[in-house]
């Protein structure tokens, strides 16, 4: 299977040539790598992907809230806290939403904020950043700044696909309850459809 950039912009306008360029270079080996190996199977994985990272534009969580974005987005966490002691501060914010949980030390430590989201589809927390090394061969927990890079945002992404059995609806072509997998509800479903249908097209192109 080969990957054209052209092909990455067809299914997302806004990306940008370097990050369509750099994803088209890894994304075959990786996805041969990760058993997303059929028509079906890479039409979901780049239709969710680009629908998770904003067109393959984004590779990091953003966490830049304001105080009221902090209490409806993380209501448990605020609730004897105030969110204005944190609003706009990214770091800051991580170390504390994401202490002492997903294998993360406590919110002194940065553990939050080093193994905050990162990826296609965000791998978050020190527990996930080492699973996905011992698989990966590549160790994330050393260097989180691997799973910012196209490749490293594209085999994070192929990994959680492979652990959370994705191949299986999607080779029913079930979209439904593989966004489930991805989002844990059905978040963006028209949209995430839309985009199937696009790559649908497009990979048949990729495997003649």
């Amino acid at each position: 299977m080969k990957i054209e950039a052209a092909q990455i912009l067809r299914i997302s306008p806004t990306c940008k040539q370097d990050a369509a360029d750099g994803l088209a270079q890894c994304l075959p080996d990786i996805l041969e790598k990760y058993a997303i190996d059929t028509p079906l199977r890479v039409a979901h994985f780049l239709a969710q992907t680009a629908h998770e990272s904003a067109g393959f534009s984004h590779f990091v969580e953003n966490l830049n809230y304001s105080a009221t974005g902090l209490e409806n987005t993380f209501p448990k966490y605020f609730r004897n806290v105030s969110a204005s002691a944190y609003a706009r501060n990214p770091e800051k914010i991580a170390n504390h939403v994401y202490a002492n949980r997903m294998g993360n030390a406590d919110e002194a430590s940065g553990d939050g904020w080093k193994f905050r989201g990162r990826g296609m589809i965000q791998l978050t927390g020190r527990d996930n950043y080492a699973a996905f090394s011992k698989d990966s061969g590549v160790d994330a927990t050393e260097n989180p700044e691997y799973l910012s890079t196209f490749e490293g945002a594209a085999e994070s992404a192929a990994w959680y696909w492979k652990e959370r059995n994705i191949n299986k609806p999607a080779d029913t072509d079930d979209v439904v309850t593989v966004t489930k997998l991805i989002n844990g509800g059905t978040l963006g479903l028209d949209e995430r459809k839309r985009l199937l249908e696009i790559a649908k097209g497009i990979v048949n192109e990729m495997f003649s």
